[in-house]
């Protein structure tokens, strides 16, 4: 009998008892139960946090035989643990009397399950500490902790400062409590999308171990090829499976790379079409925010280099584009690499075909605002432009795009960041048709400012605002298309260069690169 898709599911025993497909990650909770008792661990929404933890929960109540069959079944002397379950995966609300209503439910159902009660005069911190004394002394056992999206009350509030920084300090004291029980404590375990470095979590709660990037863990959640080719099997027959590991793999924590579960498992569902099920479960708003707001370079995304610093905190004070960028999934850990002081250094890319397009699509859109119908038959043309080398229509098309755009686009920008913004914008519309881009393609003469490879041929492409050099002329002075005449496909070389009063392409040039 063909198992049914865990669309939506997050509960283990729901799983297992009713036949859904469930990829055993018991190796690694019996890992992390084996060798410590805090850990943390970020990952985008979606991907599969919410399951782990309830996996582990399971463990914890000592329902062995739901596991017959698991790694773990035979390796672990289950035991029932009295287990304090926190979950903001429904929100905190918009305010701190909300935040503290919410608080207040999530103790008072521990209270119930755990059939004990708190003083009513008690606060909130007060509430939690006695909860996990009583549990304690009651049970006889040490008490799990299990805390899901810990920092959904911050992450929802992120676009209004003042009420991320109100809701920052509330968690800190309540996960204060956590490193005062440390007695108590037989197990915390903490999930979440990003690590605020100011919450106490992080700066109180010394002995608690990140396992966002620890190698051991690197498959924690999210399915491998291999989880596809045994357990999904029978459910991906006559997929095209290189083009559904393009669309949907590449997502990295220093160790083999994994797909997104919700992209998997809505894949299959809608009969094998390619679409993006995971992107359009929410628009990174702030992020684009942030985008817009800085005139951020965009072909700079293809050669994003961060040290550990950068990607392991950010606090609401200061938010950093590629941190928000990589702790909520949209770039991911290509290649690591050594510094000059033997500390790791990050090199970061789009994950996957999925995000690359989508991710794009919207950027384009809100750089240009042009509107969605306009833009989509814009990119139509332009991919039908570059697959046909009409050069003509590939020029026409720009021109109208960038007449397009309105006048107060421009306001606030330098004149000398002009070209980074016509740039953006042609990197942008190219990256959204899930093309191959390279943007500062490096050569031993220099950077390409932007090559495209399409399947029938590679162009090479330079920019230049108001006749500074001719664009043209600099690759061909450079040579830059030398370093691809191997590749067998016919090379062209354009230059484009704009004219900042006019904001539009005032010289197209193009040539084909003959050896």
């Amino acid at each position: 009998m063909l198992q049914k898709l865990p669309i939506g599911k997050s509960t283990f025993r729901t799983l297992i008892e009713e036949n859904y497909v469930y990829i055993d990650k018991t190796d690694i909770a019996l890992r992390l139960i084996n060798h410590g008792t805090y850990f943390f661990l970020a990952r985008p929404r979606r991907f599969g946090k919410s399951l782990f933890l309830d996996t582990l929960r399971s463990i914890f109540d000592g329902d062995k035989e739901l596991f017959k069959g698991l790694h773990i079944y035979d390796k672990y002397e289950f035991s029932k643990f009295p287990i304090i379950r926190i979950s903001f995966n429904n929100g905190a609300g918009k305010t701190k009397e909300e935040y503290q209503q919410r608080v207040s439910e999530i103790l008072k159902n521990n209270q119930d399950d755990l059939e004990i009660s708190c003083d009513e005069t008690l606060s909130i911190i007060g509430c939690f500490e006695n909860l996990i004394r009583q549990a304690y002394k009651k049970y006889n056992k040490k008490v799990v902790i299990l805390v899901d999206e810990y920092d959904k009350p911050i992450l929802d509030n992120i676009e209004d400062t003042e009420v991320a920084r109100v809701m920052r300090d509330e968690l800190k004291s309540f996960y204060s409590v956590i490193k005062g029980a440390d007695e108590y404590l037989k197990f915390v375990f903490i999930t979440g999308v990003s690590k605020f470095s100011q919450v106490s979590l992080f700066s109180g709660l010394n002995n608690i171990e990140d396992i966002t990037l620890h190698h051991n863990y690197s498959t924690i959640c999210g399915y491998t090829q291999s989880d596809l080719e045994d357990k999904f099997k029978d459910h991906l027959v006559g997929a095209d499976m290189k083009k559904m590991k393009e669309w949907y793999n590449g997502y990295k924590f220093l160790g083999e790379g994994v797909y997104n579960p919700f992209d998997v498992l809505l894949f299959i569902s809608n009969n094998y079409k390619f679409d993006d099920y995971w992107f359009q479960t929410g628009t990174p708003t702030f992020l684009l925010k942030l985008i817009e707001k800085n005139h951020y370079y965009l072909p700079e995304l293809e050669d994003i280099v961060r040290g550990s610093s950068m990607l392991n905190s950010f606090d609401v004070d200061y938010i950093e584009l590629e941190t928000l960028m990589w702790q909520s999934g949209y770039l991911t850990i290509k290649e690591t690499s050594i510094n000059y002081d033997d500390t790791p250094l990050y090199h970061l890319a789009i994950p996957n075909k999925e995000v690359k397009i989508s991710f794009m699509r919207t950027v384009a859109d809100l750089i240009t605002k042009i509107g969605s119908s306009a833009s989509t038959r814009i990119k139509g043309n332009i991919y039908k432009a570059f697959l046909e080398k009409d050069f003509e229509a590939i020029e026409k098309t720009f021109i109208a795009l960038y007449a397009s755009i309105a006048y107060n686009n421009f306001t606030g920008i330098k004149l000398y960041e002009y070209e980074g913004y016509y740039a953006s914008v042609f990197y942008a519309y190219l990256k959204s048709l899930g093309v191959e881009i390279i943007a500062e393609d490096v050569t031993n003469k220099g950077r390409i400012d932007l090559t495209i490879k399409f399947p029938n041929a590679i162009f090479v492409i330079e920019f230049k605002v108001d006749g500074t050099n001719s664009a043209l002329q600099q690759i061909k002075d450079k040579d830059y298309p030398q370093q691809y005449i191997d590749d067998g496909r016919p090379i062209f070389m354009i230059g484009i260069e704009f004219d900042k009063v006019d904001r539009n392409i005032s010289l197209f040039e193009f040539e084909e690169y003959l050896v």
